[in-house]
């Protein structure tokens, strides 16, 4: 006995991004869905960023029916608006139980209708801030690869949306079929959940009061610095120290220098051939046994794993660009979906 195939409708924003576009079209448009495109404006064709011009067949009435809503990346611009009628449409379909997905900065669309409002959201780690400024009631994960709540679905950038297309897959019809989608497509067809974007850890531009004092401390990682020393090295307090630091750095000394020290072992990770145990000691991250707890803490992964994914065979640095690896994080609710049989 065959089952109906799930209908998939993309809304095709104008302009669009072509390779969030693309990915559900590839994911969904096989066996066990009926794939169509929604425009979103009225009338002519659609721009793509790039310069391609697009016409989908059909309009937003296509949501009406659908089982799953897919909104891909919109552009992001400063004056960038989502079309009222389909964050009508949206909303109407929220209210229905249809399901939603939105792909790297789509999630700004289901945020303008008002459907992450106090929800947990994944987006790509470069609009992550604007996501939190423009929408404060959304509680933005910048981490996750991609959030499974339910009812909405939003993921990172980039490849990040191949992730979460394989796990609607593997939620709708089961591993066998993610997998062979993932073959296809030479994709890995299920990445772990407990990784992170790997948004680039840089040091924060540095006042004029405490330059020196960075700089110095960043020469000095591998060293068991204190708070103490930086202060005395600012000829400062240490409690005039902390508060200057908060205000102008915007954390702690302690927790910068956390994250200067991560940066520096991923860069070792990336680089070099070094032991774990010698990036841990001129991270100044301690043993091997610390440099795996904060990984595990901080990027929810361990030193050896990360080596495996960023590192660089001809010894040149690796781009760091956010869309390549990272964390996927699901709630139990999306887990609950039954499977239905791939015929």
């Amino acid at each position: 006995m065959s089952i109906k195939p799930l209908r998939v409708a993309v809304t095709v924003l104008n302009p669009a991004a072509l390779f969030e576009l693309a990915v559900p079209c590839a994911v969904f448009g096989g066996e066990g869905y009926e794939l169509v495109l929604c425009a979103t404006t009225p009338g002519g064709a659609l721009r793509a960023l790039g310069g391609l011009r697009l016409e989908a067949e059909h309009g937003l009435e296509a949501l009406a029916d659908a089982d799953l809503i897919v909104v891909p990346a919109c552009l992001m611009d400063v004056g960038y608006e989502p079309p009222v009628e389909l964050l009508d449409a949206l909303r109407a379909a929220h209210a229905r139980g249809t399901r939603i997905a939105s792909l790297c900065s789509g999630a700004f669309v289901l945020a303008a209708a008002g459907l992450l409002d106090g929800r947990e959201a994944a987006t790509h780690w470069m609009y992550a801030e604007e996501l939190r400024r423009r929408h404060p009631g959304v509680l933005v994960n910048d981490q996750a690869l991609y959030i499974d709540d339910g009812a909405i679905l939003t993921s990172a950038g980039t490849a990040a949306a191949i992730d979460l297309c394989l796990h609607i897959v593997r939620t709708d019809y089961g591993t066998a079929a993610a997998a062979a989608v993932g073959r296809r497509m030479v994709v890995a067809p299920h990445r772990e959940g407990d990784q992170t974007q790997y948004a680039p850890v840089r040091p924060a531009p540095a006042p004029r009061t405490l330059a020196p004092v960075l700089d110095w401390a960043l020469a000095r990682l591998h060293e068991p610095l204190t708070m103490a020393q930086l202060a005395q090295r600012a000829g400062m307090s240490l409690r005039t120290f902390g508060r200057n630091f908060a205000q102008e750095i915007g954390t702690t000394p302690l927790r910068w220098l956390n994250q200067q020290r991560l940066a520096r072992a991923r860069e070792l990770l990336e680089t070099t051939d070094l032991t774990i145990d010698a990036v841990a000691e001129r991270s100044g991250l301690g043993t091997a046994d610390g440099l795996r707890q904060h990984f595990h803490r901080e990027l929810g992964t361990t030193p050896a794993a990360y080596r495996r994914t960023f590192r660089d065979p001809g010894g040149s640095r690796v781009a760091e660009d956010g869309g390549g690896a990272g964390r996927r994080h699901q709630s139990g609710r999306g887990a609950s979906r039954s499977v239905r049989p791939l015929k």
